[in-house]
């Protein structure tokens, strides 16, 4: 260890002994238990009467962590008041036969299948469905690259309420046709048959660009309250999620700000004058100032100097008055180091640091001054 090193070591015994509480903190739980397992004798944890700032900043860490965040859990989404009047049960029947539409078809069975569309066509006006579905399935062995074919029978499927085979029927003719109006159509209004009122709403406008009709219109003011509605919900619960993650965010910044802010004010003495023998020490506790948002004032002071014993009983009593500030003392023989980076030229000065920079300072011993500049830099 450099002597830089053993100088902070030994100022860090130094407020052990005069604070053997520290020991007790968190942050410290490594080094006690060494001690520990040396033997070592500690004092019980004693709580002070005013309960230490360091130790009532815990206290409420402790007693907030043991309370269930509010927003421990999920969001649980409540269900939508939907109109599904006329949403049924899909249908489980086994899928119907299909084509392949890349076999190359002759014309002669071209004209069959016309000619079993025609039947179908026939039956259908009749009131004949599976009559027709027989038909068109005919039809649709016989010419498998015909997308309008699809598309009819899946028309039949829908008036039989199959709306399972209908969206096979319609998303086959897509694959043929993919600006089939008929198939789009017939999709939108099986998807809205079976509740799936988004994609029902996407198929039905596609249909409506490709060929507009009535009928489609007609659906569509019956599918797009229901839209409406879920796509509300939707927004509503993804600004809630987004809500509670920004204060999940903000929550877990304040608790990593507590924490830095507690480690910090366990390096420092509230309401005691800390003792500076290095740079390194100096840097240590003008870094926990800065973190702990506190005032720091740096003494430096020399054993023969007159004005520097009269004034010191009051930079005592100053640290005892105004224990959020950070009171630093170095004696400019013991700590050159220190007093060499300041430049000190006379004694006593006083420099007044806050986040690691002067801004302001008082040289020589104006008791007057310095708790003038204490008072206002304080309540800063």
């Amino acid at each position: 260890m450099d002597a830089t090193q053993v100088a902070e070591l030994r100022g860090f015994i130094d407020e052990c002994k005069s604070n053997p509480r520290i020991l007790h903190q968190p942050s410290l739980l490594f080094f006690k238990s060494y001690l520990q397992s040396l033997g070592a004798q500690l004092p019980p944890e004693v709580k002070s009467e005013t309960g230490g700032e360091a130790e009532m900043s815990s206290t409420r860490e402790d007693s907030d962590s043991s309370k269930p965040s509010e927003n421990d859990d999920d969001i649980v989404e409540s269900d939508v008041e939907l109109d599904n009047a006329d949403v049924m049960e899909p249908d489980n029947d086994p899928p119907q036969k299909m084509g392949n539409p890349a076999v190359e078809v002759t014309e002669e069975n071209q004209d069959a299948a016309q000619v079993e569309k025609a039947k179908a066509i026939e039956a259908l006006s009749e009131g004949r469905l599976s009559e027709a579905i027989d038909h068109l399935t005919d039809a649709v062995m016989l010419n498998p690259t015909s997308a309008i074919l699809y598309a009819t029978r899946g028309n039949v499927y829908l008036k039989m309420k199959k709306s399972n085979a209908a969206i096979r029927d319609a998303s086959a003719a897509m694959e043929i046709n993919p600006d089939s109006a008929k198939a789009y159509k017939v999709r939108g209004m099986a998807k809205a048959m079976l509740g799936q009122w988004e994609e029902a709403a996407n198929d039905l406008h596609v249909a409506s660009k490709l060929d507009f009709d009535e009928e489609i219109g007609s659906i569509l003011k019956k599918v797009e309250p229901n839209v409406h509605k879920i796509r509300e919900h939707h927004k509503k619960y993804e600004r809630l999620r987004k809500e509670r993650h920004l204060r999940n965010a903000e929550r877990e910044k304040k608790r990593q700000a507590e924490a830095l802010e507690r480690e910090a004010l366990s390096v420092l003495k509230a309401g005691q004058v800390m003792g500076i023998h290095s740079t390194g020490e100096l840097d240590t506790k003008l870094n926990a100032a800065s973190r702990a948002s506190r005032l720091a004032v740096l003494y430096f002071t020399a054993t023969w100097c007159g004005p520097c014993r009269v004034i010191s009983p009051l930079f005592t009593s100053l640290a005892e008055k105004y224990p959020k500030v950070a009171f630093l003392k170095a004696d400019i023989d013991e700590a050159r180091d220190v007093a060499g980076r300041w430049n000190i030229s006379s004694v006593p000065t006083f420099f007044f640091i806050r986040k690691g920079k002067e801004i302001d300072q008082v040289v020589g011993a104006d008791k007057n001054g310095l708790e003038r500049k204490l008072q206002q830099h304080a309540a800063a």
